[in-house]
C-alpha cells in the first residue's frame, strides 16, 4: 500500500520576503489602471495649495480654530451623499457616458473652487467675504473630488477580470488577491501626489502670493482629465435607477443645504444623525442579495473602521502654535509634508504584499497602538520640553517634528486597504458605484462624527489666535480617546471579521 505525502514549503527568508514587498505593487500595475489611478494621484497633488491654504486662512481671515473645525464639518458633508453620485455613475449617461465625462464635470468643479479661491486671496472676487468665498470654494473643491473619486471607485472593481481569455472563471483568490493590489495602487497613486507636490506646496506658498498659487492649482484637474482621455473608460455594467437612492440621496442632500443655510440650532448633528440612518437604511436595501455571514462580516468590519475614522482631532491650534510659537514657516511645512509623503508612500509600497492578506482588525490594531505612540512628539513641543532636548542633545522643535514625520508617515494611508478591499471583492456588478460610494458615505460619516468631536473639544479647550494655554489639556484629551475607542471597538467585534 502506497502513501503519498507532501512536503512542507520551506520557509521564506527574509530577502524573499523583501523582494516580494518590492515586486508585489510593481508586477500588479497593468495600463487599464491607468484613468483610476490619475483620478487619485490628482486628489493628492491638489496639496500643492494646501500651506498657501492654511497660511492664508490664518493671516487674512477671520475664522477661530472652532469656527473652522465647525466648517471641516460641512465640508466633510459631501462624502457621506457618495451615493447620489454613485447612482449617477452606474445609472445615468451623460452624452453617452458613465465614466469619462463625469471625470469632466469633477475635473470642472474641481478648477471652479481653485478660481474662486484665488479671486477671494487677489481681491478681485467680492460678491462675498473672504471667509464665505472660502467656505464655498472649499465645498465647491470638494464636490468635484467626491465626483471623481466616485468614478475612480467604481473603475477598481471593473478593471480586475473575473473570467479568463477563453471564457472559464478565474479562481476566486485571484481575484481578491488582484482586487486588493488595486486598492494598494490607489493608495500609492494618492501618495504620490501628495510627495510630487508636498515640498513644492511649501517653497510656491513662501515664494509667490497666495492668489498666484491657487491659480498654479488649476493645473491639477488637468491630471484627471488626461487620464481619461488616455484609456477607454466606459463600461457595459448598467442597472435601473434605484429611486429609493438617487431620489432619498437628492432629498437629503437638499435638506442639508436648507439646515446649512438656515442656521438651523444643532443643525450639523440633525444632520448626522439622519445621515446615519439614511446610509444605514441603503446600506441593508443594496446588501440584501449578499449571504448572512458575508454581511455580518462587513458589517463587523465597517464598526471597527468606522470607530477608528471617528476619533476627534486637535483642529487647527495645534498648526497655529508651531507657526506663532515654535515659528515654522512655509517651506518647513511643505519639507515635513514632503517627508511625510515620500515615507508614506514607500511604507504602504513594502506593507502591500503582507497588508492585503490580513484582517482588519489586526491592521487597525497595531496602527492604533503606533498612532498613540506617535501622538507623544505633539506634547513635548506643547509642554516646552524642546527646551530642554535642545540643551542637553541638540534637539530641538524643528528637529522632534522632522522625527515624528520620519517615524509616523509610514503608516498613514494603510487603516483603509483592508476596507477597500473587503468592499471590492463584494461590489455587486452593475452596482458597483453604488456599493462603494454607500460604504464609502458611512466610512466618511465617521470623520464627519470625529470632526463633530474636534468641534467640541475646541469649544471646552478654547484657542484663539495667539492664546494656547488650552492645547496641552486639548491633545492629551485627544490622544486618549484615539486609543481607548478602536481598542474597545477592536476587542469587542475583531474576532467576528476574521
Amino acid at each position: 500500500m502506497s502513501e503519498t505525502t507532501t512536503a512542507a514549503a520551506p520557509p521564506r527568508s527574509v530577502a524573499e520576503r523583501l523582494h516580494d514587498a518590492l515586486v508585489t505593487p510593481a508586477k500588479a500595475m497593468r495600463l487599464r489602471y491607468l484613468p483610476l489611478l490619475m483620478v487619485y494621484f490628482s486628489y493628492g497633488a491638489l496639496g500643492i495649495t494646501g500651506v498657501a491654504q492654511s497660511f492664508w486662512v490664518k493671516k487674512e481671515l477671520t475664522l477661530e480654530p472652532a469656527d473652522l473645525a465647525a466648517i471641516g464639518v460641512w465640508i466633510t458633508l459631501p462624502w457621506t451623499i457618495k451615493m447620489v453620485f454613485g447612482q449617477l455613475v452606474d445609472c445615468v449617461p451623460l452624452l453617452g457616458s458613465r465614466r469619462r465625462v463625469y471625470v469632466f464635470i469633477g475635473a470642472g468643479f474641481v478648477a471652479s473652487g481653485m478660481l474662486m479661491l484665488a479671486g477671494a486671496a487677489g481681491g478681485w472676487l467680492t460678491f462675498a467675504s473672504p471667509d464665505a468665498v472660502y467656505v464655498i470654494a472649499s465645498l465647491v473643491t470638494v464636490v468635484g473630488v467626491v465626483l471623481q473619486d466616485v468614478v475612480a471607485d467604481a473603475m477598481s472593481t471593473e478593471v480586475v477580470d473575473r473570467e479568463e481569455p477563453d471564457g472559464t472563471p478565474r479562481p476566486k483568490k485571484a481575484v481578491e488577491r488582484e482586487l486588493g493590489l488595486v486598492q494598494v495602487l490607489g493608495r500609492l497613486a494618492l501618495s504620490l501626489g501628495i510627495f510630487s507636490t508636498a515640498g513644492l506646496a511649501g517653497w510656491l506658498a513662501q515664494v509667490y502670493s497666495y492668489e498666484a498659487v491657487f491659480l498654479m492649482g488649476l493645473t491639477i484637474p488637468l491630471v484627471s482629465v488626461t487620464g481619461a482621455l488616455l484609456v477607454r473608460l466606459e463600461t457595459t455594467e448598467r442597472k435601473p435607477i434605484d429611486w429609493r437612492i438617487l431620489g432619498g440621496g437628492f432629498v437629503f442632500g437638499i435638506a442639508v443645504v436648507l439646515i446649512g443655510v438656515g442656521d438651523v440650532p444643532f443643525g450639523q448633528e440633525v444632520v448626522f444623525v439622519v445621515s446615519m440612518g439614511i446610509v444605514g437604511t441603503m446600506l441593508v436595501w443594496v446588501t440584501r442579495d449578499l449571504d448572512h455571514d458575508t454581511r455580518m462580516k462587513i458589517v463587523y468590519a465597517a464598526v471597527i473602521i468606522f470607530v477608528f475614522r471617528a476619533t476627534p482631532g486637535t483642529g487647527e491650534g495645534y498648526r497655529w502654535f508651531t507657526i506663532d510659537v515654535l515659528g515654522f514657516d512655509e517651506a518647513f511645512y511643505g519639507t515635513l509634508a514632503q517627508i511625510g509623503a515620500g515615507l508614506a508612500m514607500a511604507g504602504m509600497w513594502l506593507l502591500s504584499d503582507v497588508i492585503t492578506r490580513k484582517p482588519v482588525a489586526f491592521t487597525l490594531l497595531w496602527l492604533t497602538i503606533v498612532g498613540t505612540v506617535l501622538s507623544t512628539p505633539n506634547l513635548v513641543l506643547v509642554y516646552g520640553l524642546h527646551e530642554w532636548t535642545e540643551q542637553a542633545w541638540g534637539v530641538g522643535a524643528r528637529t522632534i517634528a522632522l522625527l515624528d514625520t520620519t517615524i509616523e508617515s509610514p503608516f498613514a494611508q494603510l487603516s483603509m486597504i483592508p476596507m477597500l478591499t473587503l468592499v471590492a471583492i463584494h461590489a455587486p456588478e452593475g452596482r458597483r458605484a453604488t456599493w462603494f460610494a454607500l460604504m464609502a458615505s458611512f466610512m466618511n460619516l465617521a470623520l464627519v462624527a470625529g470632526q463633530l468631536q474636534t468641534k467640541y473639544f475646541n469649544q471646552v479647550f478654547e484657542i484663539t489666535r495667539g492664546s494656547y494655554d488650552a492645547l496641552g489639556p486639548l491633545i492629551v484629551t485627544v490622544i486618549a480617546i484615539g486609543f481607548i475607542a478602536p481598542m474597545t471597538a477592536i476587542v469587542l467585534f475583531g474576532r467576528r471579521v476574521t
